[in-house]
């Protein structure tokens, strides 16, 4: 058996023991998924060795390249909480690869280390209220002006994930030169978070998604991340890893509701026989099947572009795009469908596939509405070959 193999195989295994009891206690008895639930996880998994798939050994992490994050992280996603309990959850997912290729060697050791640890927790801050940025990140509205010390800050954003507790948070603002990346620390008497918006998708993410100002924010010119004027091109960086550890992750969710499904099916009887020899049943559990080989397969070849081109290349970006509209999608199919073979259980947090369907719903719209995706896929085919 390979090293990628066992650790898999740890993994899953890990989620079984320790993960999956305590989302139980999190979807159906209210449990607040907070700072000690996570650190208790994250806890447990370095016991495990199963801690880190995204992070560097000199963080404690595992060193896995693409390719192998594929195939752990889809098994550490068969728990709502699972990719939280070894560190590879949004925003930090994306956040530790962005600063591992762009920070320098001062911000890495302040930043980045704690962060891939899990000692601490990070956000970034982007998307804005309209008619700020949202998809559509050039219309930038957060300034950031030039003092003869570094930086003041000013602008509004919000849907900032984890914001309430994280450490630090990577602020996008515009500056005469273009659009830059600020690192600010939370105790910045500047930076104001504000209420936590009341999403969907609440089971997974400590400090929520929240509302967050930065007002006369003052930073020195060490808080620049990477150049001035190239933010948005350093965070391609970011956006390519983070789309598919997405898709890893919640193809691990679609695998566990299929699960599910078949074990509910095989042992409930309706009209004299068990649902799953029912042919409508037995369709439905193919289609999810179908939905999650193809997803897997997706997934594992867009890895290995990353691994072998680089998350910025033109093939990176174009196959991530593709797999995260086909895989959030397809998840929303195989979860859809698992409700459904569930019956009237399939709507009650009992059976936990009503709270994965709900959940899964923002993936179609996080890093890129499908509909967003779609039309840059189109546009870099009507353009020709690259």
């Amino acid at each position: 058996m390979s090293a990628v193999a066992e650790l898999v195989e740890q993994t899953r295994q890990f989620v079984v023991d320790h993960v999956i009891p305590v989302e139980r206690e999190v979807v159906v008895d209210g449990r607040v998924t907070d700072d000690a639930l996570r650190l208790d996880l994250q806890k447990k998994a370095k016991a495990a060795g199963v801690f880190g798939p995204l992070s560097d050994p000199r963080y404690g992490g595992l060193g896995l390249d693409t390719r192998g994050q594929a195939r752990v992280l889809e098994a550490a996603g068969a728990s709502l909480l699972g990719p939280l309990a070894v560190n590879a959850w949004a925003p930090d997912d994306g956040n530790i690869h962005l600063l591992a290729h762009v920070a320098n060697p001062e911000q890495q050791e302040r930043y980045l280390a704690p962060l891939a640890s899990g000692e601490v927790r990070s956000a970034i801050a982007l998307t804005e209220p309209a008619p700020g940025a949202g998809a559509d990140p050039r219309m930038l509205r957060t300034t950031a002006q030039e003092t003869d010390t570094g930086w003041i800050i000013n602008g509004a954003k919000h849907f900032t994930t984890g914001a309430n507790g994280a450490a630090f948070v990577i602020c996008v603002a515009m500056t005469p030169d273009g659009p830059t990346m600020f690192l600010v620390d939370q105790d910045n008497p500047g930076l104001r978070v504000g209420r936590r918006m009341p999403t969907l998708d609440h089971t997974s993410a400590p400090g929520g998604h929240c509302e967050v100002d930065f007002v006369d924010c003052e930073v020195p010119d060490s808080a620049v991340l990477g150049q001035v004027g190239r933010g948005l091109e350093l965070a391609q960086v970011r956006l390519a890893p983070s789309r598919l550890t997405f898709c890893m992750n919640w193809l691990g969710l679609a695998v566990r509701a299929q699960q599910l499904t078949i074990d509910h099916i095989t042992g409930r009887h309706s009209f004299g026989s068990p649902i799953a020899e029912h042919g409508l049943a037995q369709g439905l559990i193919a289609d999810n099947e179908i939905d999650i080989a193809a997803a897997r397969s997706l997934i594992r070849s867009v890895a290995e572009t990353i691994d072998l081109r680089g998350p910025t290349s033109a093939d990176a970006r174009h196959q991530t795009s593709i797999a995260k509209t086909f895989v959030s999608e397809a998840v929303w199919r195989v979860l859809d469908r698992a409700v459904q073979l569930h019956g009237g259980l399939g709507v009650c947090e009992d059976h936990l596939v009503a709270r994965f369907l709900v959940e899964a719903r923002a993936f179609r719209i996080y890093e890129g509405p499908s509909e967003v995706l779609r039309w840059s896929i189109a546009r870099r085919v009507l353009r020709g070959p690259r």
